[in-house]
């Protein structure tokens, strides 16, 4: 999907806590993605997601993209209960720890990283 190519303006220094906390799951957090490139919550998020992923070193194997239709459906949608996109999912130990889905008050990479965050302090 072209919505996965990282935003190449996004500024990875004007976003260091963000990255820090993303970098401090690298080897121990998956990352589900659902989207398409005719949504544009999905064009509009998920490129500057892509970006704090690739600034924080995310290795492409602990990133798992899903291509859906435009009725949503589409590999692990149900087992996921994704409804809306798009949807990002970050597991630790097969336990999902953040959930992004279309459009929340913090911008993905944030929310995500927020989650982090907590999951560490709540483990």
């Amino acid at each position: 999907m072209e919505s996965t190519e990282p935003t190449p303006t996004w500024d990875a220094n004007a976003h260091s806590e963000t990255v820090s906390a993303i970098e401090s799951g690298v080897g121990e957090v998956t990352y589900r993605v659902w989207g398409a490139d005719w949504c544009g919550d999905c064009r509009s998020a998920l490129p500057d997601f892509f970006a704090a992923l690739d600034a924080a070193g995310v290795p492409d194997d602990e990133i798992h993209v899903y291509e859906v239709d435009r009725d949503k459906n589409g590999e692990r949608t149900e087992e996921y209960d994704v409804t809306l996109i798009p949807t990002i999912v970050a597991e630790r130990d097969g336990d999902e720890v953040a959930r992004f889905e279309e459009s929340e008050s913090l911008p993905a990479a944030e929310l995500v990283a927020e989650k982090l965050l907590e999951s560490d302090v709540s483990a």
